[in-house]
């Protein structure tokens, strides 16, 4: 019998002994010699039922620990001593939030979180994770920012730079020493300023469906990615960074050809870059020029292109890397280390709402900003071959 049905037999004794109790009470309130020893059978089969019970459960308890596991599993995880820090300012949850509850409300919901991160020109910090989100797309999109040499600045930045360098001199013995000048002179990268501005309808906005956010950091680095790569290859450096192909200031020109473009030129341009700068060098040119270069055989009928297998892998020309833009000049070809070309942030970029410039037609706009600089600090680590212009 198992225990709950020995807990419904002594419930029903109880009742029993209870009903009996009451039906042959006599008149004075007690019971007869023989039902007082029936009563007392009745109460000691509900003690004898408790008593099987309690055997019953002490025995189902005993063998439940007997059938524990020896070795019990961790299933729970491991506590972590060191809890994360929590994100503040422009860091944090709450920021982001807020920047983006602003942008869909056309800026009449600013929280007071958005305090931390206003732009001393107007307009408010974006938070840091669309700051690096904009890096990512710049970097992906922007040649430069992935081969050159990227600096954040607070301020006006100095490089320093070898203008001459101590020579070693033979002398004889007990000769005087004779001493040269180390002298260094220095680069200064400033802080241009660029913007782009966009705009979208009022439903857009205000469609929660519509990812605005996604949206706002594609179009803005896209934009603002394209602008920088024509400015750090082609830029004048007044107003704007100065570029890898600029007249003064840019690449070593190696030479300047009269006739078209041959295989020997480009073997020549490799080797017109000192060796140690080989290294990591690899050529920028224009996608016409490489459409050029694709026709080259050597003397063994190979092609001098190496065109990669591997997705994301550059193609090669003689073992080189070739990386390709759209403002690269037609009539130029850049060979060399472009990590001696610095690229300066100064600060972070910034949102601007455009609160009247479109209201009559039901679009809102808004602005990015940033502030950059761009300079080749070594220019003999990049060679440029001058085209014959067609």
């Amino acid at each position: 019998m198992t225990i709950q049905e020995l807990r419904e037999k002594r419930n029903t004794t109880w009742n029993a002994a209870k009903a009996f109790l009451e039906s042959h009470r006599t008149e004075k309130g007690t019971l007869t010699a023989e039902d007082d020893a029936t009563y007392t059978r009745m109460e000691q089969d509900i003690v004898d039922l408790g008593k099987e019970i309690a055997r019953l459960e002490r025995q189902e308890a005993m063998e439940a620990e007997l059938n524990k596991p020896v070795n019990t599993p961790l299933i729970s995880k491991p506590a972590c001593s060191k809890q994360p820090e929590a994100k503040t300012g422009r860091a944090s949850d709450e920021y982001r939030k807020g920047m983006l509850t602003a942008l869909r409300t056309n800026f009449r919901q600013v929280s007071n979180v958005l305090q931390e991160g206003v732009d001393a020109d107007g307009g408010y910090l974006v938070p840091e994770e669309y700051d690096r989100r904009l890096i990512q797309t710049l970097s992906e999109e922007n040649i430069m920012r992935r081969l050159g040499h990227v600096i954040t600045t607070s301020g006006e930045h100095k490089i320093n730079i070898a203008a001459t360098k101590p020579a070693a001199a033979w002398i004889e013995e007990g000769g005087a020493l004779q001493f040269t000048d180390a002298t260094f002179a220095q680069i200064l990268l400033d802080a241009h300023k660029l913007h782009v501005a966009i705009k979208v309808t009022e439903e857009l906005l205000y469609d929660n469906a519509f990812n605005l956010e996604s949206y706002i950091i594609e179009q803005f680095g896209k934009a603002l990615a394209n602008a920088e790569e024509d400015a750090f290859l082609n830029g004048s450096g007044v107003g704007q960074p100065l570029g890898l192909f600029a007249e003064v200031g840019g690449g070593q020109v190696a030479g300047t050809l009269s006739a078209a473009l041959k295989c020997d030129d480009v073997l020549s341009l490799v080797y017109a870059l000192k060796r140690p700068y080989r290294k990591n060098a690899s050529f920028i040119m224009n996608d016409k020029t490489v459409s050029q270069i694709r026709k080259f055989k050597d003397n063994n009928g190979a092609y001098l292109w190496q065109p990669s297998y591997q997705a994301g892998e550059p193609d090669r020309i003689l073992g080189y890397s070739v990386h390709t833009s759209e403002y690269v000049p037609e009539n130029a070809i850049a060979f060399g280390d472009y990590s001696y070309y610095n690229i300066g942030d100064r600060g972070t970029r910034s949102f601007k709402q455009l609160t009247e410039l479109f209201a009559g037609n039901g679009m809102i706009g808004y602005v990015a900003k940033e502030r950059v600089d761009g300079k080749l600090i070594l220019p003999e680590a990049v060679q440029i071959l001058k085209l014959k212009s067609e």
